[in-house]
């Protein structure tokens, strides 16, 4: 029988980097039974039927979120044979909370203390025996990211769970473990646990109360007991519990923990980065110089290597030539030349662009900036009644809108949530980025300034939504509270920075090679058949299918500038796929894809620009919709959140085209008005106050719950 292992520990502690240490390849995904909370397990490495489930980020045991509902429910109804408790040494007492509360539960426990590294440069001193001692658990000196200490602390946390003791300690003043002694006698004797539960129960916890089938008689002795401690301390039970908890881990800390009095390193510089003033301009500038290297400068010339010399010059034509040798059918040919490697490799020369982007991304997160950037970003949502708890997913979806929207479940508040699973793809994520580079290339000379606003389009989108959105009754509501540890800055680890880009990289070069080989291969069947002659090879007049096709519904996007059917079948194809939208310019021409997006739009600026704005903001791809389904769980609410981000894209690019050619001198009556008339909309939403309208019934009926 396997040995089970829970690891658990505050957010940003780097349970996550020591989990992925000590399971190496051997994980597995799913979801906990009931919830949609994420849940990792894998076998350890170095032991034998040592199973290690990863439970979430949490501070507490106490179920006001999801995560925390999941982590205490596994801990008391699973079992597990032993608790690894991950505590970040640079933050030892706020940590050791929750480690009061796990050791109440009676599991063996081994606390693996990370980041003492950090710790002794800031030049602050822990002797961790001696709290070892006074805490009753053993405590391990670990360093996650550099894998040091990993082997003592399985083997301590293996020595535990075999022997299965757990040493029990009063934490609480005379008056507080009088009255958990009190209600220990009152309810049903347990294995382990019955000081947690009986905690639990003098704090009024229903959900202990309804689990262990607690008499009402019961209830009521033990509400007296609760009284009469809250009479005697002039506090309520929560404040008292809670103050006793710091107050135990102040007295075992004060002798033999020491704080340096300088600031540190992290403190220096956070003390501009996360200024009031000058935080956000500095994001703009570091957005600004990621996207300056990765699709300008050093990523276009790569780039331009990639589509012109490597595709455009040597593969395409090499393999035409040889196939045209060897006599094989022109149609055959066309097929692997156009269809296939101009599809694809019109997708693939963008992978320098986005090895480079996810790089530099990569080593943004790992320095632990974008934890920061986070912050910042909560201190702008919330003055705009927004959680900043959202800005979280939209971090992940710059990588992958799929795991973005699933981050998500880690908002408590289902309005939030809904809001957030809405906007979240309004980040443009690496699958849209060959489009931004294609139109930065192709018509605004790769400025790096274009990818910059392709990024902060995205963001303003999520706030003129969220601010819209909170005016309705479907999502009005306090903002859901915000907690966030800020990891210290430290130099990026290269094996971190490159498994991660490694990962964002290889899926996509791996869909280039399944769903964008699958599409261009049926655009160029649509595209070289007609509905009159059949085949139409080269040099040969004739509409094909595929014209025919985009031809229907190219007037929908003329109000928004690129009415042409193959600006139109694009966008289509890229609700397939985001990266398929520069595979359909790559299919449809024998010419390198910049080349082809300039003929179709002409050379227009504002054309293109609409085009690529409608293409970041409108409904995703499909394994995009898929999560938001999963997450939503309601088909009507997926519907609305699709039919939503379309026509704000649709209304966006409307108001930006019109008013744009307007201004150029190119503006039509009815053009200008409608996209006056739109704007007008999107100010009332924003500026109006928050009341109750027929708009807000209407949606109430719609998704009423069943």
């Amino acid at each position: 029988m396997s040995i089970k292992i829970a690891l658990i520990g505050n957010p940003n502690s780097g349970k996550t980097t020591l989990f992925n240490a000590l399971t190496g390849m051997n994980q597995y995904v799913g979801n906990w039974p009931g919830v949609t909370v994420e849940k990792k397990e894998g076998k350890i490495k170095s032991a034998k039927d040592a199973v290690l489930t990863d439970l979430p980020g949490i501070y507490s045991l106490s179920p006001y979120t999801p995560e925390e509902l999941v982590a205490r429910n596994y801990l008391t109804e699973e079992k597990p044979d032993a608790v690894i408790n991950v505590i970040d040494g640079t933050n030892l007492e706020r940590n050791l909370y929750l480690t009061t509360q796990l050791l109440e539960l009676g599991i063996p426990t081994v606390v693996a203390v990370n980041m003492m590294d950090v710790v002794r440069k800031k030049g602050d001193k822990i002797d961790l025996e001696k709290i070892s001692e006074q805490l009753g658990c053993p405590m391990i000196e670990v360093a996650a990211i550099r894998e040091t200490g990993i082997d003592s602390l399985i083997s301590q946390a293996l020595s535990l769970a075999e022997a299965a003791v757990s040493d029990k300690k009063n934490m609480f003043p005379a008056l507080v473990e009088e009255a958990v002694s009190h209600v220990e006698k009152l309810i049903p004797p347990m294995e382990r646990g019955l000081r947690w539960h009986a905690v639990k129960l003098l704090e009024g916890d229903k959900s202990v109360a309804a689990a262990l089938s607690i008499d009402s008689a019961v209830l009521e002795k033990i509400s007296a007991i609760r009284s009469r401690l809250e009479q005697r301390l002039d506090d309520s039970i929560e404040g008292i519990v809670t103050d006793a908890r710091y107050v135990y881990i102040t007295d075992i800390t004060k002798n033999h923990y020491q704080k340096s009095q300088k600031p540190d390193v992290t403190e220096k510089i956070d003390r501009i980065i996360t200024h009031r003033i000058f935080a956000l301009p500095i994001f703009v500038l570091v957005m600004l110089g990621v996207y300056a290297v990765s699709i300008g400068t050093v990523g276009a010339l790569v780039t331009d290597f990639m589509n012109e010399t490597l595709f455009g010059e040597w593969i395409i034509p090499g393999v035409a030539g040889f196939l045209e040798e060897i006599e094989i059918a022109p149609w055959l040919v066309s097929l692997v030349a156009n269809g296939i490697l101009g599809g694809v490799g019109a997708v693939l020369g963008f992978v320098p662009q986005m090895i480079i982007l996810f790089l530099l991304l990569s080593i943004l997160e790992d320095c632990g900036y974008m934890s920061r950037v986070a912050f910042i970003m909560d201190r702008l949502f919330r003055g705009l009644g927004l959680s900043g708890k959202s800005f979280i997913p939209m971090l992940v979806a710059s990588g992958c809108g799929v795991p973005g929207v699933m981050a998500s479940r880690t908002i408590d508040s289902e309005r939030d949530r809904r809001m957030t699973v809405i906007t979240t793809c309004f980040i443009p994520c690496g699958a849209k980025m060959p489009i931004v580079g294609l139109i930065a290339g192709a018509l605004f000379g790769g400025s790096a300034w274009i990818a910059t606003s392709a990024y902060f389009l995205g963001i303003g989108a999520v706030v003129i939504s969220g601010v819209m959105l909170k005016k309705l009754k479907l999502f009005s509501g306090e903002p859901s509270p915000f907690v966030m540890e800020l990891p210290p800055y430290h130099l990026p680890l290269a094996k971190n920075i490159l498994k991660t880009t490694w990962e964002r990289s290889w899926s996509f070069v791996k869909r280039a090679g399944s769903v964008i080989l699958l599409a261009s291969l049926i655009i160029w069947v649509l595209n070289s058949l007609s509905f009159e002659c059949g085949y139409i090879s080269e040099g040969e007049t004739g509409t094909s299918i595929l014209e025919n096709l985009g031809s229907l519904i190219a007037w929908v996007f003329a109000p928004l500038g690129f009415g042409k059917w193959e600006a139109a079948v694009a966008t289509i194809l890229g609700l397939v796929a985001k990266e398929e939208v520069v595979g359909v310019f790559g299919t449809l021409s024998s010419m390198s894809e910049a080349s082809s997006a300039y003929l179709i739009f002409e050379g227009s600026r504002l054309c293109a620009y609409s085009f690529m704005m409608f293409n970041l903001l409108c409904a995703p791809c499909f394994a995009a919709m898929g999560a938001i389904k999963k997450e939503m769980n309601s088909p009507k609410w997926t519907a609305f959140a699709l039919g939503y981000m379309t026509a704000f894209a649709y209304s966006v690019c409307l108001i930006t085209y019109q008013l744009g050619a307007l201004f150029t001198g190119n503006g039509s009556v009815l053009g200008t008005a409608a996209a006056l008339l739109l704007l007008a909309v999107f100010g009332y939403f924003i500026f109006r106050k928050k009341d109750f309208s027929i708009i807000d019934f209407t949606k109430q009926r719609l998704f009423k719950r069943q």
